[in-house]
């Protein structure tokens, strides 16, 4: 059974939008501790077209310190509860397999790990026994250390390899193939060249194992060392990046800005779907 999280058929790449309930994470740190205030944007981005809305505790950016379990939990867990009951497909990003039982039994239906269910080791029973979707990501590293010097002979075929292992261990703890999504970790431990290699190879990962790929770039660093733009002002940037990766074979996009960023998704599907020869240039 093939993945709900393929893109549509002459349809757009979905987009998760971005929640991060944390007072560090790189770009929108502090925005929205409350709960209230966290469930009024979750809400906004639905609207705005968010097919998931993805909820984190934890900051992951480069040099991010590890938050207590309690912690996490009272940031992350009335968050899912609300938006699930307002109808709303929330997935919860976390390493943490006690928030992912919580998030979970809450309403989330994805589990998005940055550890590829590596950090934790009852994660892969906690998914396989809820039967929701995982995100599995690949990092080098940690949050904390991952870019001091991260260093690839071939950054493409090491991430292929690391999927190729972690599906392995997923199905080998009872989790569904048809439940599994791959993310290539743009910015965990890469630098400016491996993050564009793994761009332009998306379809080579999903050719590779026929699994959906979620794309998450947004407001990225590297996208700043390309611009010099700072991280507020990247969505030019981001919407580029995006694009080209849905012309790739992304299914996802990972975004903080929905309202635009659907805008560049539209265009990109459609021009993926129908291909640049249905769009003749008519020179005057």
């Amino acid at each position: 059974m093939p993945s709900r999280w393929h893109r549509p058929e002459h349809g757009d790449a979905w987009i998760m939008g971005v929640l991060n309930c944390t007072p560090d994470s790189f770009s929108d740190g502090g925005l929205h501790m409350a709960v209230e205030d966290a469930v009024a944007h979750g809400l906004i981005m639905h609207d705005q077209g968010a097919a998931l809305i993805d909820v984190g505790g934890e900051s992951t950016r480069p040099g991010a310190s590890p938050v207590a379990l309690d912690v996490e939990l009272e940031r992350v867990i009335p968050v899912v509860a609300a938006l699930s009951e307002a109808g709303v497909c929330v997935s919860i990003d976390t390493m943490k397999a006690e928030v992912m039982r919580q998030a979970v039994a809450a309403g989330a239906k994805l589990v998005n790990d940055v550890s590829a269910l590596r950090h934790d080791p009852d994660s892969l029973a906690v998914v396989a026994d809820a039967g929701v979707d995982v995100c599995l990501m690949h990092m080098q590293g940690s949050p904390a250390s991952m870019q001091e010097q991260p260093h690839y002979d071939d950054v493409v075929s090491e991430v292929l390899t690391f999927f190729e292992q972690r599906i392995t261990a997923c199905l080998d703890a009872g989790i569904g193939e048809s439940s599994i999504l791959l993310d290539p970790g743009i910015g965990f431990g890469k630098r400016l060249q491996d993050n564009l290699a793994l761009i332009m190879a998306i379809g080579r990962i999903r050719q590779a194992f026929s699994m959906p790929v979620l794309l998450g770039v947004s407001r990225k660093s590297f996208l700043g060392l390309l611009t010099g733009a700072e991280t507020g002002d990247r969505e030019v940037e981001t919407a580029v990046a995006d694009a080209i990766g849905i012309l790739q074979g992304a299914d996802v996009v990972r975004v903080h800005d929905v309202a635009i960023q659907r805008r560049a998704v539209r265009v990109a599907s459609a021009l993926a779907d129908h291909g640049l020869q249905e769009f003749p240039i008519q020179l005057s």
